[in-house]
């Protein structure tokens, strides 16, 4: 009881005051800038403009397409404008009547930024049209068909891109609040929960974790983010996961785990985030896509497990109850790992028997010291 309470006091009084720097957002996002990169480096982003595109925010991706559309018609409704008034086809001109313009129906820049505008796009409305009078109409007129072009494709597919980003599935991939340590099968395991909010399945998923802390090498070196792999299974492994239901994956905590010297005293005095991936295609689409998370010292809970949270009701069907998906039950649980083993070598001790090296049977010889 004085050990929980103990934790609650750390966690409301003290917890607020000192918050943990964390590499990975408990939604995926990874909390890191890069400063002092070099303008070459900087120019690398336009090189592969594509991907610099689709990393965009919508806010920035929908500027850059209203922009781009704009700019086109209203520079090629410039280039026509200046078409006409080299051609001498504008009113302040006096054409006369058998005059022939290079563009019909053109009176001024307005009517120049409608031309261009119904040629990018195609509308066709039939009021104004190029005539044979003008090579230069005619080019500029392919010229603007085939960048139009252009630009629709790359602006449309970037968009449809985004869109369809394997990026918006992981958001229906949650996992539990917190992580929590107790014995499993005999075992002191780290556990977490993970559900799939969608019917849709992720086929081949693996999931795999990341320990990071601050490490000193012998060389006295000192290593920030210092990454110790974490293997994580459910009964069946880690790999081609059937992801149908909520799965509580486990860590088991024996001589090789990081977690092996800590105890339920020492947790929250840790220094360490634990990064939890889960990688899967995404049935419906075929892409690949990656869900993360961490976990801090204070969103580990040493002594609990998870409450169940699959039951089957009467119609036959399996029902998961998301109101349990992060509710935690308090277990008797060891408080540290090096404890249990001790205590399971000492029954193997027991039930096991070890010769004395040190142990000689010498033999007595009996000497009757009464004389008849």
């Amino acid at each position: 009881m004085f050990k929980h309470l103990r934790e609650w006091v750390f966690i409301h009084f003290f917890g607020h005051s000192r918050q943990r720097a964390r590499l990975v957002s408990k939604d995926g996002r990874c909390n890191i800038e890069f400063g002092n990169v070099e303008a070459q480096s900087r120019f690398i982003f336009f090189v592969d403009i594509w991907t610099t595109v689709l990393d965009l925010k919508w806010r920035y991706k929908m500027t850059i397409f209203i922009t781009t559309f704009l700019g086109s018609w209203f520079l090629f409704g410039l280039l026509w404008y200046v078409v006409a008034y080299i051609h001498k086809d504008l009113p302040e001109f006096h054409p006369s009547a058998n005059h022939t313009p290079c563009v019909e129906n053109i009176n001024g820049l307005t009517s120049a930024f409608l031309f261009s505008l119904e040629t990018q796009v195609t509308i066709g409305y039939g009021f104004r049209c190029v005539t044979e009078q003008c090579a230069t109409a005619i080019f500029l007129l392919i010229f603007q068909s085939i960048l139009g072009v252009i630009i629709n494709s790359f602006m449309c597919g970037a968009i449809l891109a985004k869109i369809s980003r394997p990026k918006k599935r992981a958001k229906t991939i949650t996992f539990s609040k917190n992580a929590v340590i107790s014995k499993r099968g005999g075992k002191l395991c780290l556990l977490i929960r993970v559900a799939n909010l969608r019917k849709s399945l992720l086929i081949g998923s693996h999931i795999y974790g990341k320990l990071l802390k601050t490490t000193v090498t012998p060389e006295g070196e000192t290593i920030i983010l210092d990454q110790i792999n974490i293997n994580f299974v459910v009964d069946a492994g880690n790999e081609n996961l059937f992801f149908i239901s909520p799965l509580t994956i486990y860590h088991v905590i024996d001589h090789n785990s990081p977690f092996f010297h800590m105890a339920a005293e020492t947790l929250l005095q840790q220094d360490f985030e634990l990064v939890v991936f889960l990688d899967g295609t995404v049935e419906s689409t075929s892409a690949t896509c990656q869900v993360r998370t961490s976990y801090v010292p204070e969103e580990v809970l040493w002594g609990y497990r998870f409450a169940p949270i699959v039951s089957k009701t009467k119609e036959g069907k399996y029902r998961v109850d998301f109101h349990n998906f992060s509710k935690t039950v308090e277990v008797e649980t060891p408080h540290c790992a090096m404890c249990l083993y001790n205590e399971k070598d000492a029954r193997a001790r027991m039930k096991r028997g070890y010769d004395n090296p040190n142990f000689i049977l010498s033999e007595v010889n009996e000497t009757d010291d009464t004389k008849m």
